[in-house]
């Protein structure tokens, strides 16, 4: 198991049933970084959009933060409506060893298999065709 717990923007807990199954895109970012402040509103609206009739695939925060009150402030700033791992978690250092990850904003796309689909989600989600690729 790829995350062992989940919160929302609120801090409270989330079940990690709501992955099972579905097309998984952890999202590395953080709330002191310009880049990601640009792309966070482009992926809500691109999440909203895609998942307006029934959700195909579900996206994980996973926060590069320096604490847990920039976390929240951020999922609230952007209306992230998709839940994130625990600040600080083991799981945040885990999936940033498993996927490589140097840089942020990362977007990583994971199949309901488990196998990783893209390392290169923002540029699909940029491109507006992430969930036609993904889904291939």
């Amino acid at each position: 198991e790829l995350v062992t717990g989940l919160v929302n923007a609120k801090g409270e807990t989330v079940s990690t049933d709501s992955l099972k199954g579905k097309i998984v895109a952890f999202y590395f970012s953080a709330h002191w970084c310009p880049p990601c402040r640009g792309f966070s509103p482009v992926l809500v609206q691109y999440y909203n959009k895609v998942n307006k009739d029934g959700k195909k695939f579900e996206v994980v925060f996973v926060s590069a933060d320096q604490d847990e009150k920039h976390m929240y402030e951020y999922m609230k700033d952007v209306s992230m409506p998709w839940p994130a791992t625990k600040f600080g978690s083991e799981d945040n250092s885990k999936l940033n060893d498993k996927y490589g990850v140097t840089g942020i904003p990362s977007l990583i796309v994971v199949g309901a298999d488990g196998k990783t689909i893209t390392a290169g989600g923002r540029g699909d989600v940029m491109a507006g065709n992430a969930i036609e690729k993904w889904t291939k």
